[in-house]
């Protein structure tokens, strides 16, 4: 597994920890989803004045959102399978952790988590795609014992 960190953020340190957690985040998710072989992902970690710009360009949707999926949709025939882009404000995760009562570190684990399964395919458009997505999301959170499932 190869993975890419872009920090284009001031306000957030990202640490060794937050670091080791993304590798293990992403490792599991692979091995959720039962893919073997090399794999390369980047996560790059922006501000919300980045994310909303990004946002309104990729999506039409001009507000901050938390993160940001790119799958790589093009099969170059390489002996690594590029899965492609994550994108995380760092400002909206650290709202997000007070809102809900947890640390950083916790939220971008499961930002990571949830941005991995649309590199894979998933999305959560309607009930049951969400249903599906959710319950690998919290098997990666519980495996790695970020916190527990029910």
């Amino acid at each position: 597994m190869n993975y890419d960190i872009d920090n284009r953020q001031t306000k957030y340190e990202i640490t060794e920890n937050i670091e080791k957690l993304i590798d293990e985040v992403i490792n599991e998710c692979l091995i959720v989803e039962g893919k073997k072989g090399e794999y390369e992902v980047s996560v790059s970690f922006v501000d919300n004045k980045e994310i909303r710009i990004l946002n309104r360009d990729y999506r039409g949707v001009d507000k901050v959102t938390d993160v940001l999926s790119f799958p790589m949709e093009d099969d170059f025939n390489l002996s690594t399978t590029i899965l492609g882009d994550i994108v995380i404000s760092a400002e909206k995760a650290d709202e997000q952790s007070r809102e809900y009562g947890h640390d950083l570190e916790r939220e971008i684990a499961y930002l990571v988590a949830h941005s991995m399964f649309h590199l894979m395919g998933y999305d959560h458009m309607n009930n049951e795609e969400k249903k599906i997505m959710r319950e690998k999301e919290k098997k990666v959170m519980k495996n790695l014992k970020i916190f527990k499932s029910s």
